[in-house]
């Protein structure tokens, strides 16, 4: 088995490990985020600033006359793939966050058109980012032409003789495969056992061809990756090491920096704004992340939320912070990686995404599956939205810092407990849209009897 001994570790660190592989819900806060964000951070040998997020923001905007065209959803919006920024003080009660503790904000990530999911993001940027590199090459569109041209007959025929690969527990697939087929590439997607069979389903009733395999989220990855680089006309979408799906995912902080402002909230140190952000393989999380530290500086908070079972990017960190060599799998750590989140179940993080983070990263938490359920059912008493179990995992992050030892130490650490009550509590959530209502009643009925038992 290999070494799942923490580097420099630290008493605090030790009882994060120890809850870790008992699958008890923990937290663990950054010693190593810097205040003020780097300019400019580097991955895996490349650089990337806030200009790399605004290009992506750039590119969707050139997309978007094609988009409100290929997708009648988009007509309404004119191609902009956006959510709306919920206030949420009704759901504050049932999360135990008191008034003089902040204000509850929703980002409904899970209302995203199209892909249903936050996927639409990251997923939907780097299949224009390609189509949009096959269009100039073949010369279908001119620089700062109109990409509506890449609707016709003509242009689909040379984009039909490319394929759009991914590997995916589900909601990465769904937005990949829908994007891709609704462009005219060919696509595939590369499904783990363990994704739902109604993702599956909708994915071949849009033309996708899904390739199941035996294993997790990691082994589709591998069998689609290796099934890609035998194809020169193959784009695989690698969610462990994409820049392009990263940069797409961070380009929702420049739209929330708008939706902020249009409702008055400050961010400053007098106002912090502190984000909770489910997570699987940490591609969409870091991206967010990332974007938010870059733009809108210091004071904001990301915290990563994940299943007790599958808490890769904590494992991660854990090991090193994202650097050095070391790769550990949550089964190193005595795991199952089992969880009803599906999204969320991945067993090796992202280096690409825990190397950007080491720096920005305020802290990563677990929650029970249990848990998950329970605040579904809280989200839509309180305010009426449907979401799926992975994307409940933040609503646990206001209760990790507020009524837990290691939350409330990191509060007075960081200042943020002195000025709490102005603070912003904004938990993202990931997916729920396109859930058949027969899977969401089931989710309800279970968190209802969980419910049940607490009374």
């Amino acid at each position: 088995m290999p070494d799942t001994t923490i580097l420099a570790s630290t008493p605090a660190e030790d009882l994060v490990a120890t809850s870790l592989r008992q699958a008890q819900p923990c937290l663990w806060t950054n010693p190593a985020r810097l205040a003020p964000p780097p300019v400019a951070l580097s991955a895996m040998g490349r650089s990337i600033s806030l200009d790399d997020t605004k290009a992506a923001a750039a590119r969707l905007k050139r997309f978007e006359g094609l988009l409100a065209e290929v997708f009648t959803e988009l007509a309404a919006t004119g191609g902009v793939v956006e959510s709306p920024l919920l206030p949420a003080a009704a759901l504050q009660p049932a999360l135990g966050l008191h008034a003089d503790q902040g204000r509850l904000f929703i980002k409904a990530d899970h209302s995203l058109p199209v892909a249903g999911s936050i996927k639409a993001r990251g997923g939907m940027h780097e299949v224009l980012e390609f189509a949009e590199g096959l269009a100039l090459q073949h010369g279908l569109v001119q620089p700062g032409g109109d990409y509506r041209a890449l609707a016709t007959p003509a242009a689909r025929e040379v984009l039909g003789r490319y394929q759009v690969a991914v590997g995916s527990t589900g909601n990465l697939g769904m937005s990949i495969g829908v994007v891709a087929s609704a462009l005219g590439f060919k696509a595939a997607v590369h499904m783990s056992a363990d994704a739902k069979e109604w993702k599956k389903e909708r994915l071949r009733q849009r033309g996708v061809q899904v390739v199941e395999h035996a294993g997790d989220y990691e082994r589709a990855v591998a069998a689609g990756r290796a099934q890609a680089s035998g194809d020169p006309l193959c784009h695989f979408v690698d969610d462990e090491q994409s820049f392009s799906l990263l940069l797409g995912y961070s380009a929702a902080a420049l739209h929330l920096q708008t939706q902020l402002a249009e409702q008055g909230i400050a961010v400053d140190a007098e106002h912090p704004l502190i984000v909770y952000l489910p997570c699987g393989v940490g591609g969409a999380p870091a991206g967010i992340a990332f974007g938010l530290r870059q733009l809108l500086g210091p004071h904001v908070h990301c915290f990563f939320a994940e299943p007790v079972q599958s808490p890769c990017f904590m494992v991660q960190m854990l090991a090193g912070q994202g650097g050095g060599d070391a790769h550990p799998s949550v089964y190193d750590w005595g795991l199952t990686n089992q969880t009803e989140a599906d999204g969320l179940a991945v067993p090796r993080a992202s280096l690409l995404a825990a190397e950007l983070m080491a720096p920005l990263l305020s802290g990563v938490f677990t929650v029970a599956d249990d848990t998950l359920f329970i605040h579904l059912v809280q989200v839509l008493d309180a305010l009426g939205e449907r979401i799926e179990p992975s994307a409940a995992a933040g609503f646990s992050g206001p209760g990790m810092l507020t009524g837990t030892e290691a939350g409330r130490t990191w509060l007075h650490s960081s200042g943020v407990g002195a000025v709490l009550a102005q603070a912003t509590h904004l938990v993202w959530t990931t997916g729920g849209l396109l859930v058949p209502d027969v899977q969401y009643q089931g989710f309800v009925q279970r968190g209802r009897a969980l419910l049940a038992e607490q009374a």
